[in-house]
């Protein structure tokens, strides 16, 4: 079986487990961009730098939380998600030039790694309306991001299939979500009416690839993919990827 790149990506994360032990967290917020289309909506994605973090892979933008972003609340302490919030739309601006409406912020999901990754991002995502509407302008600086593109969720999937593109497993779950929504108006909606979904990732290797599980997997709190019983995972076999959600 010809090694992928998911399974090359897992050895050198556990081995640099073995070595240095698990890393802190990270607060980072991304943000997903839509715009309608005649064909459905379309939403924006950036290349990373082969040289930084998920170098290579086409993301949604965001990043790191900064201590500019930070947002106290009247009781003085830190505002999570509003810190967030105001993450991503910097972020969105740094590395696309493109204004995003605070109070159009849909939170839906929020995102940690499995303890091996080296750089654990505990990361909020959000999703919103492109406030340039059809045209989405947008201008990177080749630096941090290499390029943009408007793709629609099934197309930005297909692409992957065909190897054309690589998509970290949270872009691709959210890609996989948001396949579903003819508009951007039934998306915002949609998603505005569901609890957030939190995705603590469990990762392990098996005879045919990797798998990431998430709560009310059966083989999560084990960390064993080959348990029998209820399913929330993604596994990973010879560069295809299989979402499976069912009860035990």
């Amino acid at each position: 079986m010809t090694e992928t790149n998911d399974q090359r990506r897992y050895e050198a994360w556990s081995k640099n487990h073995d070595e240095y032990g698990e890393s802190a967290l990270i607060p980072a917020a991304t943000v997903v961009v839509m715009r309608d289309t005649d064909n459905g909506p379309e939403v924006l994605m950036l290349r990373k730098n082969s040289k930084i973090a998920f170098g290579g892979m086409w993301v949604f933008p965001g990043g790191r939380v900064d201590d500019e972003d930070v947002v106290i609340d009247e009781s003085g302490k830190r505002d999570e998600l509003a810190t967030a919030s105001s993450a991503a739309i910097r972020e969105a601006a740094e590395e696309a030039d493109i204004s995003i409406d605070a109070d159009s912020l849909v939170w839906f999901s929020h995102w940690v790694p499995p303890p091996i990754v080296p750089k654990r991002f505990s990361t909020f995502f959000f999703a919103t309306r492109s406030l340039d509407g059809e045209r989405g302008d947008v201008a990177i600086d080749h630096g941090e991001i290499t390029d943009h593109s408007w793709m629609q969720p099934k197309s930005a999937l297909q692409r992957r299939d065909n190897a054309d593109i690589e998509l970290a497993p949270p872009t691709w779950m959210t890609l996989t979500l948001l396949s579903r929504f003819d508009s951007v108006d039934q998306a915002l909606s949609e998603l505005n009416d569901m609890d957030p979904v939190f995705y603590r990732t469990h990762m392990a290797k098996t005879d045919n690839g990797t798998v990431a599980m998430w709560e009310g997997d059966a083989g999560y709190a084990s960390n064993d993919p080959s348990l029998p019983g209820s399913r929330h995972r993604l596994s990973m076999i010879n560069n295809v990827y299989l979402f499976e959600h069912s009860p035990g």
